[in-house]
């Protein structure tokens, strides 16, 4: 397992989980724990004995978005760059911030965010790059790039109008207004909204080890498909499903899933 200096990581009965651990400062984003979130989903990507992660905050909150020194530091690095290089330069950074978030939106794994305290900005785009999102019912959201002056360019565009859908992506990224766990769970950016966080911790690892329990390889197919279904047409996706079904069929895992279910026990999957 890789050794990280602002994120907890274990791996505990076929379940990764990551944790953001700058609590002292909101787990706001600074440099290297952007650099780390995409290390950590890369690690469980290629885990074989990982089959489900769940993302989470210490401290009182999930994220407070990115960290200002951040935003000063790349802001000294391309100030000191001629016109064109400058430019040239900043896009790069963008694209290796937006690589970190989009490393678990390609994981094979299934991504569940477990959400309380503050989901802000940057946090925002880091769990619309998850499969699932369970929250504290005193969790608050709010896409706060505009107040920033900022274009948000790590996701949060791009990815929630398959989620909460295009009107209410544009009210919530032009007014930056902040929302409660009720609304993001009406909208549907919230799967399922708990009393507490111990309840939020409890639940969602019940989850995960539901997922967990599942064929791995039939898990990772459902993700792929959707994932790619998401990105193209139905005809597209309906093609691609029975190519992918057509490889993988016949796996053992399928054969082991209908003995199980004849001989009436649980099934037992290999990684």
């Amino acid at each position: 397992m890789p050794e990280f200096i602002c994120l907890n990581a274990i791996l505990v009965d076929a379940i990764a989980h990551i944790e953001l651990n700058r609590p002292d400062k909101a787990n706001a984003l600074d440099g290297t724990l952007w650099r780390e979130i995409g290390e950590a989903f890369r690690w469980v990507d290629d885990t074989s004995e990982a089959r489900v992660a769940i993302l989470s905050g210490a401290g009182r909150h999930f994220c407070a978005g990115i960290d200002f020194e951040l935003m000063g530091a790349v802001l000294d690095e391309v100030g000191e760059l001629s016109p064109g290089r400058r430019e040239e330069r900043l896009r790069r950074i963008i694209l290796d911030l937006q690589a970190a978030f989009t490393a678990l939106e390609i994981c094979r794994k299934p991504v569940l965010a477990a959400i309380q305290g503050l989901c802000i900005g940057g946090g925002l785009d880091l769990i619309a790059a998850c499969d699932m999102r369970y929250a504290t019912a005193d969790a608050a959201f709010s896409l706060k790039e505009a107040d920033l002056a900022i274009v948000a360019d790590v996701g949060s565009l791009q990815r929630l109008p398959y989620l909460i859908g295009e009107g209410r992506l544009r009210e919530l990224a032009f007014t930056a207004r902040q929302f409660d766990a009720a609304e993001a769970q009406a909208m549907g950016l919230v799967n399922r909204v708990f009393a507490d966080a111990t309840q939020l911790r409890e639940g969602v690892r019940t989850i995960a080890a539901g997922i967990a329990a599942k064929s791995p390889l039939t898990v990772r197919g459902i993700k792929r498909v959707l994932n790619y279904g998401r990105d193209h047409g139905l005809a597209d996706g309906l093609d691609y499903v029975a190519t992918w079904n057509a490889a993988m069929l016949l796996s053992d895992d399928t054969r082991e899933a209908v003995a199980a279910a004849m001989q009436k026990r649980q099934p037992r999957f290999g990684d």
